[in-house]
């Protein structure tokens, strides 16, 4: 209970200077800096990339699915795995690519003589993050599918029911557990979006949060900000919570589940391959294709001796912040599996909240928490790591919570039995159990922490540079050359990454 307890500390305390430094102006401040115009405008902006986000990738994921495990087109492995890849690339390095791509001295224009328009604003922060995110509603849509029992299709069909009526009125309703958790993530990191939309000059909460916060000295205004912001996550953790609460989605009855149903595509094949073809060229192409032109033209040998020092620094704070994430996610995985209560239960929703909780509004607690309470901890790496570890803590939690439950409980009793004390007979039985778990917890969160922007930005030492920095700073200046080589590392280590996670893929399909 002591680290769980410590964890929720962690979380809370932050959150809770952030909403003093808020409520430090008088009311008739406060009631200005709330109801101004411009937050209309941000909710307004916020709400609609959020919403045409979510559709999106809804509208790529849900058909990209039903073509893997409805129909028999051939290489479903290889699309599954394809499908995944954009996971690899994250979305300030597409939005770098796609500025880099377009323009008069774009990639398109400079090798096919071909001058796209460059994005930005709304439809460039709404294709860069689409093409990022879409693989979490797509691996969610996809499990909804395998899990689904057809038998229920065919009892639908044998009332006359068509194709069209089953997939509508029977498909669909089973699959909105697996939608809401699609929407529950994406929604969560367009919220928290900082890097896209700020190469992208889109003005959402995200970004006016680091806009007052970097360019201002009124740290009040930013503080509500980021309240508003956490406001607008609770609704959407709230709204999932309703949406699901009393449904039953498992078979009621008896019986065996049945075979899923192929459906013959014929000549839609060819449409289906194009498609596909179009997304990969998409998501895939343009970003690798763009950095690895970019970085042939990145003649400057001191950017390329800088890169090692950088990811030293990277895996520097990477790695303690993966270790210790993964040490807190053992007890509050044990407390929630081997001794469930509202208490437990509790501790571990906690953990989940700091990852709910957008980037920079965490970040900006800490900032507050740190200078009012411990200053010494200001801009060090022991508060970079800690707010890494309270963020990304619910990722490591899985993993460990998954083989706890695989652990039986009668092993640790037959330790404690021979005379072994309580945490001996722990470390002797059930721990050696949970390595597996533990490991690709810490191996999430390290590439995470790697990737990771806006707390770095905030809570970084002076001098201290990561990889995502330098491709946000670059980019940010138009220096697509400059930044290239930290995108294409980011870009290594996160392939290296996703082909581990997705190899057992290759095994079962």
């Amino acid at each position: 209970m002591i680290p769980a307890l410590l964890v929720a500390t962690g979380v809370l305390i932050p959150l809770l200077y952030l909403a003093i430094r808020a409520a430090e102006a008088d009311w008739a401040v406060s009631a200005d800096l709330i109801f101004r115009y411009r937050n209309l405008i941000l909710l307004k902006n916020t709400v609609m990339l959020t919403a045409g986000v979510l559709i999106t990738t809804t509208l790529i994921a849900a058909p990209l699915a039903w073509l893997t495990v409805r129909t028999d087109i051939a290489g479903k492995k290889v699309l599954t795995l394809l499908s995944v890849l954009p996971l690899a690339i994250p979305g300030y390095i597409l939005a770098y690519a796609l500025l880099g791509f377009g323009g008069a001295n774009g990639t398109a224009s400079l090798l096919l003589g071909i001058e796209i328009p460059r994005l930005s604003g709304f439809w460039g922060s709404l294709v860069a993050i689409s093409l990022y995110t879409y693989p979490y509603m797509y691996l969610n849509l996809r499990s909804g599918l395998l899990g689904l029992d057809p038998s229920v299709e065919e009892a639908a069909r044998s009332l006359g029911m068509s194709s069209a009526g089953v997939y509508r009125r029977i498909v669909l309703p089973q699959l909105r557990p697996a939608f809401l958790a699609g929407v529950l993530i994406i929604g969560l990191y367009v919220l928290g979006d900082f890097g896209a939309v700020s190469l992208m000059r889109f003005e959402t909460f995200s970004y006016a949060l680091f806009l007052q916060y970097s360019a201002s000295y009124d740290r009040i205004y930013a503080a509500w900000l980021a309240l508003m912001l956490l406001s607008i996550t609770a609704t959407i953790l709230f709204a999932e919570y309703r949406l699901l609460r009393g449904k039953l989605f498992h078979r009621a009855g008896t019986g065996t589940a049945r075979n899923i149903r192929i459906s013959k595509l014929r000549w839609k094949v060819y449409p289906a391959y194009a498609g596909v073809a179009l997304l990969m060229f998409c998501a895939i192409v343009i970003p690798v294709g763009t950095i690895l032109y970019w970085m042939g033209r990145s003649l400057d040998s001191s950017i390329w001796n800088g890169l090692t020092n950088v990811l030293a620094m990277s895996v520097s704070a990477s790695a303690p912040a993966a270790i210790l994430t993964a040490m807190l996610a053992v007890p509050l995985a044990y407390i929630s599996v081997r001794f469930p209560s509202p208490v437990s239960r509790g501790l571990e929703r906690i953990a989940y909240f700091g990852y709910a909780t957008p980037p920079l509004a965490l970040a900006l607690a800490f900032v507050f928490f740190s200078l009012n309470s411990f200053p010494i901890l200001y801009q060090t790496m022991t508060l970079l790591v800690l707010a890494y570890s309270l963020h990304f803590l619910a990722e490591a939690i899985g993993p460990v919570r998954s083989a706890l439950y695989q652990a039986s409980p009668r092993i640790e009793e037959a330790a404690r039995s021979l005379g072994h004390p309580p945490f001996q007979a722990f470390l002797n039985s059930t721990f050696p159990l949970l390595k597996n778990g533990i490991i690709a917890g810490a191996a999430l969160v390290f590439l995470s922490c790697m990737k990771e922007l806006p707390i770095t930005f905030l809570l970084s030492p002076v001098g201290f540079e990561t990889l995502a920095l330098n491709v946000w700073s670059f980019s940010n200046e138009a220096m697509f050359a400059e930044a290239a080589p930290f995108a294409l590392t980011i870009l290594i280590f996160s392939s290296i990454f996703m082909g581990i996670l997705f190899s057992r893929e290759w095994s079962r399909t």
